[in-house]
């Protein structure tokens, strides 16, 4: 069997194991397992791509394996479940830059045909725009600059002209496609400077669209690579992933009611809007939130990203235990673009081993919220905030919300009155049914549970 059949065959095996991983990764209770298999495919394509066309030697594929699985798992060890999203989008940029190195060495392989040339240019272009978005969403997830969508007077002319300016880069490279052509680096430049403005207008509750996009992205670019160096397994990986990005992406613009366009070019964010907010804030004692649970015979838990920050899904899980035991109905009502990126909150709550069977989405919860006793808000803000439904003049004005307000009781576990990430301020706490809970989550909750007993 020589070398090349024996690598078709491999891509085979890999391509099967990406979907089958994609699929699993649909479940909680099987994507850890769908991760695996994608992981393992993976490695037989990156084995069989670098072995059949005699990249490098096994000695260095045996390093690269295991300098890889070193930063993996010091990765896997070190990084908090806070921090994930962050760790995600630099995810996103570094198989950006991936596929704009792969591009970019195309170059360098001798004459270059047409076709050839605009795959190149496709995936330094996508991988570029891909890096720099990626990096700027990182600054924003982590609070290093303002996570708040930065616009300024022009900013759609200086956009406009810099796509024009690429465009043009972009055919001229097309006509002369040399690796030390000038018009190779101004497409290189044009896209990392795309890249930061396509992102900075784009505000903190937007993240979670941003994230998928980028994800979009970065399998369009390895789509590319993978046409630009003839290679099966890398277009068909990358069209998986830029294909799943996308979809997402739409689920996640839904979830929020609003059009990519809206959330790419409106600035969301920028300053605060909507009515201002008048009442009286009525904290409560742990000692006055345990005789309400102790009554309460259905409960349920909205968590947001203050739950993430705090690591309290432990002991929500541990208080939701001891209210089951207790005789009440515990859920988790689940927003989609809950915390920082796609699936932040059902990541938490399945680190904490709460049965999935628990988990309710916002649409499945909605109608029954009326009878639920007691709705315990942890650290979310905006996808609780009523103004979505009746302030016409708020950013988030038509936003679907899971509508806690309407709860018989509503506890709200913040450390202030601070808005959300959004900064949008939200009239929920100053509801007449709505009690606040001061401090830390996590040890607000582990002191209700003390109460327990």
């Amino acid at each position: 069997m020589n070398i090349e059949l024996l690598a078709n065959l491999s891509y085979i095996v890999a391509a099967v194991l990406f979907i089958f991983g994609l699929k699993m990764l649909g479940h909680p209770g099987t994507a850890r397992r769908g991760n695996l298999l994608s992981s393992i495919g993976m490695f037989i394509a990156v084995v069989a791509g670098l072995t059949a066309e005699g990249i490098v030697s096994f000695e260095y594929i045996i390093g690269g394996v295991i300098l890889g699985s070193i930063i993996g798992a010091l990765a896997a060890r070190l990084v908090a479940m806070t921090s994930m999203p962050e760790m995600v989008a630099l995810f996103n940029g570094s198989g950006g830059t991936a596929s704009l190195l792969v591009g970019w060495g195309t170059l360098y392989g001798g004459d270059i045909a047409t076709f050839t040339a605009v795959t190149v240019l496709l995936a330094i272009l996508i991988g570029g725009i891909t890096f720099t978005g990626s990096l700027i969403a990182y600054a924003k997830l982590s609070e290093t600059i303002n996570s708040a969508a930065l616009v300024f007077t022009g900013q759609r002319i200086v956009n406009s002209l810099i796509l024009v300016a690429l465009l043009a880069s972009c055919v001229m490279f097309v006509n002369d496609p040399a690796p030390d052509s000038v018009w190779l680096y101004s497409v290189l430049a044009l896209a990392l400077v795309l890249g930061i403005m396509a992102v900075i207008p784009i505000g903190g509750a937007d993240m979670p669209v941003v994230i998928s996009l980028l994800n979009s992205y970065s399998g369009i670019a390895a789509c590319a690579a993978g046409f630009a160096i003839n290679n099966n397994i890398l277009i068909v990986a990358g069209s998986l992933v830029g294909a799943s990005g996308i979809i997402l992406t739409n689920i996640m613009c839904k979830a929020m009611n609003r059009s990519l366009a809206n959330v790419l070019f409106s600035g969301f964010g920028a300053v605060k809007q909507g009515k201002a907010i008048e009442g009286e804030v009525k904290p409560i004692t742990v000692e006055d939130a345990y005789y309400i649970l102790e009554a309460a015979s259905n409960v349920c838990f909205v968590p947001g990203y203050g739950m993430a920050v705090a690591q309290a899904q432990h002991v929500v899980k541990e208080l939701g235990e001891i209210l089951e035991r207790n005789g009440a109905e515990v859920s988790y009502a689940i927003h989609p673009v809950a915390g920082r990126m796609p699936g932040h909150m059902n990541v938490l709550l399945a680190e904490a081993d709460v049965p999935y069977e628990q988990l309710v989405e916002m649409d499945d919860i909605n109608p029954r919220i009326q009878n639920v006793d007691v709705a315990i808000v942890i650290g979310a803000n905006d996808v609780v905030n009523p103004s979505a439904r009746s302030d016409p003049d708020s950013p988030i004005y038509g936003m679907p919300i899971i509508n806690v307000d309407q709860a018989r009781t509503v506890f709200v576990l913040k450390r202030s009155m601070a808005s959300g990430f959004s900064g949008v301020d939200n009239p929920l706490f100053f509801g007449e049914n709505t009690r606040m809970l001061f401090g830390d989550a996590k040890e607000s909750i582990s002191k209700v549970v003390a109460e327990f007993g």
